[in-house]
């Protein structure tokens, strides 16, 4: 059975299908194996169903919308001009400023796409000017951006939250600080980088300019302030923190930075509505394959034949961290999400593993392998943004790269780093 459906995803995926056929299909050659007919496929579909029917995804839609939005206004040149206000004048510190406005973009948006758009569009045309290679400027960007799948809102997150029933609320607290450490070494090495090919420094902004980006500021960051505090203040769950972003998105831009048009705004709505029904159709088709591997037992004989079972504690994580990486090297990160943490689930409960270490864990993978050759999302939206060959956008990325594996190893070590401010909350 497992090679039956394996055999023919992969069939389906080398015709060029896009993967939700596959996850359909599969699934139906799986259940009619299992079943022996196709007249109870109607379970099939109800499982579909059941996979979107959880509250909290619609969350996804709402934060995509609130991000859109954002991307189409001012709020993201609001923040990358704090963001240099203070640190353009550092060694390195466009670049360092470059991570920085990733990470807060990221805090409001949640998506690493809309980050690499927002942040990637006004900020490599100044590196490049400013004496940073092409290809490292494409890099950091790519890799910076991925800082926006740890700090939440975390599309990615929502989804595991979803599938594992895990916290989302404990979940958008342990990936903060996993994302301000990366944001540190990654500032790290671009001060190394600057140092190394003697990069000029911008001229220092006076504290009048400061104090103007901080005014300017003030109202984008009230999004991170919703998020945030709306959620641990006990104002909002998760999904009305999302409406509540929305909201906030469509006064921001449309009536107090006057930014974003009605016509706009319903173009964004549609563009929203086609990327929520991929991601949700994903999401349906995930949860009826997973319905059936699980009934075919697949994941006991796929980890029975690696011997998890006698792995401890370190051994899964680091099973799981090597199998989600290689994953979102291929494939688009929610399906991989989709397809592992139901097969993974056992052995995290079996283990004792804390859900919330292996959420943060798992969408630290995704991230990395997102902008990780071959087919990482991010590489292929930051060609075509930029406009620029694909051996040139990832010839810059093995250092970020190292050092996001790095953080997955402190992480592994250390959980606290990601569980400090999860178990401070309590």
């Amino acid at each position: 059975m497992t090679a039956a459906i394996l055999g023919t995803m992969v069939v389906l995926l080398l015709l060029g299908f896009p993967m939700m056929v596959p996850l359909i299909i599969g699934a139906m050659v799986g259940f009619v194996g299992i079943f022996g007919g196709i007249d109870q496929l109607q379970t099939l579909v109800a499982q579909v169903i059941a996979g979107i029917q959880p509250a909290s995804l619609i969350a996804v839609p709402m934060f995509i919308f609130a991000a859109e939005i954002m991307t189409r206004g001012q709020s993201a040149e609001r923040l990358i001009d704090l963001v240099m206000a203070f640190l353009g004048h550092v060694k390195g510190g466009l670049a360092i400023s470059t991570a920085g406005a990733c990470t807060m973009f990221g805090a409001v948006s949640g998506s690493t796409q809309a980050t690499v758009v927002a942040v990637g569009g006004p900020l490599r045309p100044r590196l490049l000017k400013a004496g940073y290679s092409d290809r490292f400027s494409l890099a950091l960007i790519i890799n910076a951006s991925d800082i926006a799948f740890l700090i939440p809102p975390s599309i990615g997150m929502i989804i595991y939250g979803v599938v594992s029933g895990t916290s989302i609320s404990e979940l958008f607290l342990a990936g903060i600080g996993p994302g301000l450490l990366i944001l540190a070494l990654f500032s790290a090495y671009a001060y190394i980088y600057a140092v190394r090919h003697d990069v000029p420094t911008e001229p220092k902004a006076p504290w009048s300019v400061r104090l103007r980006a901080m005014r300017r500021a003030i109202w984008p960051l009230g999004f991170p302030a919703i998020i945030i505090g709306g959620i641990y203040g006990g104002v909002f769950s998760p999904t009305e923190a999302a409406a509540a972003c929305v909201l906030y998105a469509v006064v921001l831009e449309m009536i107090v930075f006057r930014q974003v048009s009605p016509r706009q705004l319903y173009a964004t709505a549609k563009s929203t509505g086609l990327i929520t029904a991929v991601v949700f159709i994903l999401v349906g088709a995930g949860a009826a394959f997973s319905y059936v591997i699980s009934f075919a037992q697949i994941p006991q004989a796929v980890l029975g034949g690696i011997g998890i079972d006698e792995m401890g504690p370190y051994g899964v994580l680091i099973t799981i961290s090597i199998a989600f990486f290689i994953g979102c090297m291929f494939v688009d990160p929610i399906v991989v999400i989709l397809i592992l943490v139901p097969i993974f689930a056992p052995v995290v409960r079996a283990t004792g593993l804390d859900p919330v270490l292996v959420g943060t864990i798992i969408t630290l993978q995704v991230a990395i392998g997102s902008a990780t050759p071959p087919f990482g999302c991010d590489i292929f939206t930051a060609i075509a943004v930029f406009k620029r060959p694909y051996w040139e956008v990832i010839r810059g990325t093995p250092p970020f790269i190292a050092i996001l594996l790095c953080v997955s190893v402190l992480l592994i070590l250390f959980p606290q780093i990601a569980l400090f401010l999860r178990d401070l909350a309590r």
